[in-house]
């Protein structure tokens, strides 16, 4: 469904409720007003995308790839403000089947915003796996820098350590002969 007819179905149900409560019907009245509330949070928060984050939370991805697939074109579905969201979870998604494709979706997520800081970390701190696993440290130390500024609730401290460590092998392994050898 389209956010304009969210926006007009929750209108429709505020104001049936207005009109029910002013008729002294306030049993209907309350239950129309919590249907419209419903109806206005579903325009700012899509049902997909909470289901599809409850799957990945579960470590479901295939079903959270069936329920981010529902939203068919983003830009007329969503708010505004949920699209970096989207391609978040849709690269979060990705990077589990094929790493290196997730780097446009995560590139899309920060550039199309997202409020919270979490999630610009998380998304960074993607970038960064990438980029290593493209054997780019320059890339990844920057990302690993501005993922551990935006972790202000210190919610990934634990994956950026780990993610300094492996990078801090990085240097230590050498390509002789196409097999990796430690000093």
């Amino acid at each position: 469904m389209s956010n304009i007819v969210r926006l007009i179905a929750a209108c429709v149900f505020l104001g049936a409720a207005v009109a029910l409560c002013v008729f002294g019907f306030w049993g209907w009245g309350i239950l129309v007003l919590l249907l419209g509330g419903i109806i206005l949070l579903s325009y700012f928060f899509n049902e997909n995308m909470i289901i599809a984050q409850y799957f990945l939370r579960k470590e479901k991805s295939e079903k959270a790839e069936t329920w981010l697939s529902k939203v068919n074109n983003y830009e007329k579905q969503l708010h505004k403000n949920q699209h970096g969201y989207y391609n978040l979870l849709i690269g979060l998604i990705e990077s589990r089947k094929a790493p290196l494709k997730s780097e446009k979706y995560f590139k899309k997520a920060l550039q199309l915003g997202m409020t919270m800081s979490h999630n610009t970390a998380l998304a960074k701190l993607s970038l960064a796996g990438i980029a290593m696993a493209k054997r780019n440290k320059r890339e990844a130390t920057m990302y690993l820098q501005e993922a551990s500024k935006d972790d202000k609730n210190k919610l990934l401290t634990e994956q950026i350590k780990m993610m300094k460590q492996q990078m801090s092998q990085m240097d230590k392994q050498v390509i002789k002969g196409g097999y990796r050898q430690q000093f």
